[in-house]
């Protein structure tokens, strides 16, 4: 199955993107399912990276789709929009309900770029291999989903090599322990930052990286 993930910029984008009459646009551009990944009030606070001059505002998932006639349907609402074709792995299934409801989590997406120190093969078998699991055991997530980015799909799409999705507890906006499941102990906490910053630091995900607090969303369309 297919997968396209659209970055979007743009004001007023927590309500525009989940509007039911953008829904049905998009259901006419051949989208049956959608789920939408925004920064709103629900994740107010929550740690954010901005590696771009001009902030991502949230990101448009889509199966089976063509990119361009769904893209021309996000610029009514979204000022910019850019298109990447994805290879997706779940490695933690969250629970997910298609119904438009707000999952009870905080979602971050990161957007991940390949340092100019290591050749594709090798920065995809860091990530996928070594760091997945330590991503996994130093932080309190319950859905975790990596997205390889095969191509751009729009023209002048800023370059982007991976997106990950993590799901943590809703608590973790605010509480630092919440966020990485070390309960309430600050030694446990310390330790697990240092593991998981080294393994970051590995893949090149200490610079160059944006990170977007999102509230997501899935709908079933058709």
């Amino acid at each position: 199955m297919s997968k396209l993930i659209f970055a979007v910029w743009g004001d007023g984008l927590a309500s525009a993107l989940r509007d039911p009459a953008l829904h049905e646009r998009l259901a006419a551009a051949g989208v049956r399912r959608l789920q939408v990944n925004v920064e709103d009030e629900h994740v107010a606070g929550a740690m954010r990276i901005d590696h771009l001059d001009d902030p991502i505002a949230g990101f448009v998932t889509v199966w089976d789709a063509d990119a361009e006639p769904v893209a021309e349907v996000l610029r009514t609402v979204a000022a910019t929009v850019h298109a990447y074709a994805v290879d997706e792995r779940r490695r933690l299934d969250p629970p997910e309900d298609w119904d438009g409801s707000r999952a009870d989590a905080l979602a971050n997406v990161a957007v991940l770029r390949r340092p100019d120190e290591l050749d594709r093969a090798e920065w995809l078998r860091i990530w996928m291999v070594d760091h997945t699991a330590v991503g996994i055991r130093t932080q309190a997530t319950f859905g975790y989903l990596q997205n390889i980015v095969l191509e751009p799909l729009t023209p002048g799409a800023p370059r982007i090599d991976g997106i990950v999705e993590e799901l943590f507890p809703s608590a973790a906006v605010t509480d630092i322990h919440a966020f990485y499941g070390s309960g309430g102990d600050d030694a446990e906490l310390g330790r697990r930052i240092d593991v998981l910053m080294a393994s970051v630091a590995r893949i090149g995900a200490d610079r160059q990286i944006d990170l977007v607090p999102t509230s997501r969303y899935l709908y079933e369309l058709g």
